[in-house]
């Protein structure tokens, strides 16, 4: 299966959207050295393709006197100069901020509250840097044009300030790609405020539109109102112009809304992909909160339902051990008090010699000894499709046949007790146990009061159960069920039983016939 299709590997592989990113459980210093990496090949080369786009544009595409052939020295020395000056300080000075705002990271504890917002507000005030040097030479090179080239001052000025905007927007979405492993660190926590996280969805959407359509209209715009400024503009060259200038404004509308695209796609698909393993069953998932905006409380979101979930699951285990897995579910379809008459088969079992057990053995070890017979009572009673409703002491009830219906619960019930006899003689054979089994209509239902609780079955089927175990104590076998249940049981296990003599049970007057294995 490849990682595309399996929800599992992506999020392990690619928790951040990109394996660009690395995993989430990265060491600081692996993540250090990422960053430091994509951090500088992002800076340096959106300042070096666009510093090429603008020269580009003022010298060879725009409509207006040339550029080159009356270029100055000090033009030609400065102009290099300032852009190699500004991209090694602005380097340096954004490694510099990126560190200090992220030193939290090298100490492995959580970030504090100012060090969450500092860390998903680094990306503005990386931008912010290159923002300033790109204003300084939208000044610097205006003014030396205006004094050596007056004519070209409007084109160039225009053209290195549309050149910051669209420059400045790409390093803004890159820096919160790169940012993504440091932000989901920061965000492990509590989220800060929402006024102090990152721009939203509404204002993301808008700032895209502006610099992917608003930037490249004004620029269209400028080229009219050069070659209007110019007057001698060829019909020809005007067409090249405007095709230059379309295709350089398509191309960055088109990269410019992939990054914002994919900054939107990546946490959504994170989601996408958890939510499919928590439809598989697999609730320990929980997702990295890498944005700073509605999507950031999304996938936050996403992590407190599955904990939530988690949470449940664990609740309906432990009152499944406690009660039954089918009462939970009985429960959980209706939480009225109250009952309904059901025929079930009941399987009564007790511990011969208890009270000297637990005179003759120290504390700890009786309770170990009755663990393991409750868990052979457990086994052998799930296995046959009934429940354990309750332990009393050193006795536990099982019910086949309620809460959930059973095809043959006289028969499932004999071949459990044939089975846990057999069982207990030898697994456990320093204790001995009598098992009753019998069969008739009981009321099943809730009991207790709306503050708490019970399943229980209630009727003379349970009272005659705990009675043949009393008397199966002294049997051979230590097993001794009612004809009545035999005779209710599906033929194949009625073979293993016969009839046996008629006694009457304390607490009953009418007679109970008994039946033993062949």
């Amino acid at each position: 299966m490849t990682t595309q299709g399996n929800p599992e590997l992506v999020l392990k592989r690619r928790p951040f959207g990109s394996w660009l990113l690395g995993p989430a459980d990265q060491s600081a210093r692996l993540l250090r050295l990422r960053l430091q990496v994509l951090m500088t090949t992002f800076s340096i080369g959106t300042n070096l393709i666009g510093a090429l786009i603008v020269f580009a544009l003022a010298v060879y595409v725009l409509p207006g006197p040339p550029l080159l052939d009356r270029l100055q020295l000090a033009e030609a020395i400065l102009i290099p100069a300032y852009f190699v000056l500004a991209l090694t300080v602005g380097c340096i000075w954004s490694t510099r901020l990126a560190q200090r705002v992220t030193s939290w990271v090298d100490s492995d504890r959580p970030a504090t509250r100012a060090e969450q917002v500092a860390t998903l507000q680094l990306p503005l005030r990386l931008t912010l840097i290159e923002v300033l040097l790109w204003l300084i030479a939208v000044i610097l090179f205006t003014t030396l044009t205006v004094m050596l080239q007056p004519e070209n001052a409007l084109r160039i000025a225009v053209t290195v300030f549309d050149g910051m905007i669209v420059t400045c927007s790409f390093s803004y979405l890159l820096s919160e790609f790169a940012l993504r492993p440091v932000a989901a660190r920061a965000l492990v926590g509590s989220p800060p405020p929402r006024r102090l996280l990152a721009a939203g969805l509404k204002a993301r959407t808008i700032f895209v539109w502006a610099v992917g359509s608003g930037v490249p209209m004004a620029g269209l715009m400028l080229t009219a109102v050069l070659a209007l400024i110019e007057g001698d503009v060829t019909p020809t060259r005007l067409c090249i112009v405007i095709l230059a200038v379309g295709i350089v404004a398509l191309g960055n509308g088109w990269l410019l809304t992939g990054l914002s695209a994919r900054s939107v796609v990546a946490p959504v698909r994170s989601v996408r992909n958890a939510l499919s393993l928590i439809e598989e069953g697999r609730l320990d998932v929980t997702i990295p909160v890498f944005d700073g905006t509605e999507l950031g409380s999304l996938q936050a979101g996403f992590n407190r339902m599955a904990e939530g979930l988690r949470e449940r699951e664990r609740i309906r285990d432990v009152f499944g051990r406690y009660v039954g897995p089918r009462v939970v579910q009985e429960a959980l379809a209706s939480d009225r008090l109250g009952g309904e008459e059901r025929f079930v088969a009941v399987l009564f079992v007790d511990l011969v010699g208890s009270t000297e057990l637990a005179a003759e053995r120290p504390p700890a070890e009786v309770v170990q000894l009755l663990n393991r017979f409750f868990a052979i009572v457990v086994d052998e009673v799930d296995r046959a499709g009934g429940f354990v409703n309750k332990f009393a002491g050193d006795a536990a009830l099982a019910v086949f046949g309620a809460p959930a219906e059973l095809p043959d619960p006289s028969g499932s019930a004999l071949g459990a007790g044939r089975e846990l006899a057999r069982r207990l003689g030898l697994e456990l054979p320093e204790a001995t146990a009598g098992i009753g089994v019998t069969a008739g209509i009981v009321v099943a239902g809730t009991v207790g009061d709306v503050r708490r609780h019970e399943y229980t079955v209630i009727g003379d089927p349970v009272n005659e159960a705990s009675r043949l175990s009393e008397l199966a104590k002294v049997a051979p076998g230590r097993l001794i069920a009612s004809m009545a249940a035999v005779k209710e049981s599906a033929t194949a296990e009625a073979a293993h039983w016969r009839p046996s003599e008629s006694v009457i049970v304390r607490g009953r007057s009418a007679p109970t016939h008994l039946a033993v294995p062949q």
